[in-house]
């Protein structure tokens, strides 16, 4: 998924990668030689649901044997589908005009991007934000027809507009709220503009490990990831690690679902610049990823 492109070297501490072949290609970068690639578009999904002790938020672990972030802990997310720009699907909540507005492009372009959102999390999590009117949704979606469609959206057989068309079904936008915006940085090979969103899990619903990606899945509390993180013991990228520190504050899935509307959408985009002699790796207004590379390449 889109969480996992930010390189595989485990440091000495703490969660975060930075892969041996970055400061070749950082270096290739600034010199010219090395032209982006352009980003794809992406959506994210942190599912939450409450218990006793506050929130918890649904995570996967990538397979070790994953070519990117192998290991990493993540959300249901992925690719945004282009034919989800062409066909005007069932839609329940704020307009595509709204969601435009809020993800700052145009009404087919953010339809595409919530139904990526709705449609990866049911991909991955089995979790859907849909219902057959403007104020229902669907209750367990684990049957065996259930799961024909899951499978064939995962293998692109079907789009996520056919399979709403197919089962009566408007997607319930006003169930998700957009989070933040983490672009890949322009060294990468692959890119993804990503954007986050936060939901609460349907009554009725329940989530299960779907995903082929994934070796394993956990309802934590984003605090005890964080802390995770911050002890080396669970491995992240820095997107996952911010959006989690950003949901600690809120007492219910409800309170942050709420609080996504004033959450900031300004696109995150690591810089590289040369200091002395160093390669310095750098995200605007999230000082903790800084990173050194010294001449020799080594982190």
């Amino acid at each position: 998924m889109p969480n996992g492109q930010y390189g595989q070297q485990q440091p000495p501490a703490g969660g975060q990668w930075y892969p041996p072949e970055w400061p070749d290609r950082i270096r290739a970068l600034m010199d010219g030689s090395l032209t982006p690639v352009e980003p794809r578009r992406a959506a994210t999904v942190m599912l939450l649901r409450d218990t006793p002790d506050g929130p918890v938020v649904h995570m996967l672990r990538r397979k070790a044997s994953m070519a990117f972030a192998g290991g990493a802990y993540a959300y249901p997310g992925g690719g945004v589908d282009p034919r989800d720009e062409d066909h005007q699907v069932g839609w329940a909540g704020p307009s595509r005009e709204e969601w435009a507005a809020r993800l700052a492009t145009d009404p087919r372009t953010a339809q595409a991007i919530v139904c990526g959102a709705v449609r990866e999390t049911f991909e991955e999590a089995g979790v859907l934000l849909a219902g057959e009117s403007a104020d229902t949704v669907v209750g367990d979606t684990t049957g065996d027809d259930w799961e024909a469609d899951r499978t064939a959206l995962v293998a692109r057989e079907l789009s996520f507009a056919e399979f709403l068309d197919r089962r009566g079904l408007r997607l319930r936008s006003d169930l998700l709220g957009a989070w933040a915006r983490w672009i890949t940085p322009e060294f990468e090979p692959r890119r993804y503009d990503t954007w986050f969103f936060v939901a609460a899990l349907p009554e009725g619903q329940r989530t299960r490990n779907a995903s082929t990606e994934a070796d394993r899945t956990v309802w934590i509390r984003p605090a005890d990831a964080a802390d995770g993180y911050d002890k080396g013991e669970l491995l992240m990228m820095p997107p996952t690690i911010s959006t989690l520190r950003s949901l600690e504050p809120y007492g219910s899935a409800v309170d942050a679902l709420t609080a996504a509307a004033a959450q900031d959408l300004t696109p995150v985009l690591a810089q590289a610049s040369l200091e002395n002699g160093e390669l310095v790796l750098s995200w605007p207004g999230h000082d903790e990823f800084t990173k050194r590379v010294r001449p020799g390449g080594t982190p």
